[in-house]
């Protein structure tokens, strides 16, 4: 990555205040911190107005906490993007989170930026089940690092293909390039 900040439009949601010191070490952009996975309502309507005026990109810690905040302000605030870095590349020797990540790691994450629409079914679960997605976690995981979603189980994949319209041609191509 070059030595000028790079600008990032959106205001993006995180855990809290050291993911924001470390983001913003790196980029110039503003945060709105949840405090962890207890969200009090003041901060749903924040990320709402920041959603209606610059937009939000939702980038949470790769854990169960991290996924279960990512969820529930989806479900608040449709239409948010979504950064996901993988677990290896967030990790402190007993942690992991956005804050232990390195600048180009965390760019990776937030230049590929995803947005999920319910409802949308371009995939349906038998194409899901014979491209081999159910019960095969490696090749899943590959999938999700392909498109961008953070590792998942199939049901999440599942959803989370469909809401980016992502067809079964465009995942076989996806496999067969690997």
């Amino acid at each position: 990555m070059d030595l000028v900040m790079k600008k990032i439009h959106e205001i993006i949601v995180v855990e809290g205040k050291n993911d924001t010191n470390t983001l913003q070490s790196y980029f110039e952009c503003d945060t709105i911190e949840t405090g962890g996975d207890q969200i009090v309502q003041t901060t749903i309507d924040r990320i709402k107005e920041a959603q209606r005026v610059r937009g939000v990109i939702i980038f949470t810690d790769p854990d169960s906490p991290g996924e279960h905040i990512r969820r529930w302000i989806n479900d608040q605030v449709p239409g948010c993007k979504n950064a996901f870095i993988p677990k290896d590349k967030a990790k402190a020797p007993k942690k992991v989170g956005v804050e232990h990540a390195n600048a180009q790691d965390l760019w990776e994450a937030l230049s590929h930026c995803v947005t999920f629409e319910d409802d949308v079914h371009t995939l349906d679960w038998q194409d899901f089940i014979d491209l081999g997605l159910v019960g095969n976690q490696s090749l899943r995981n590959s999938v999700c690092a392909a498109f961008h979603i953070g590792p998942c189980n199939g049901k999440t994949c599942f959803k989370r293909l469909n809401a980016m319209h992502v067809t079964k041609a465009q995942i076989e191509r996806k496999i067969n390039h690997e």
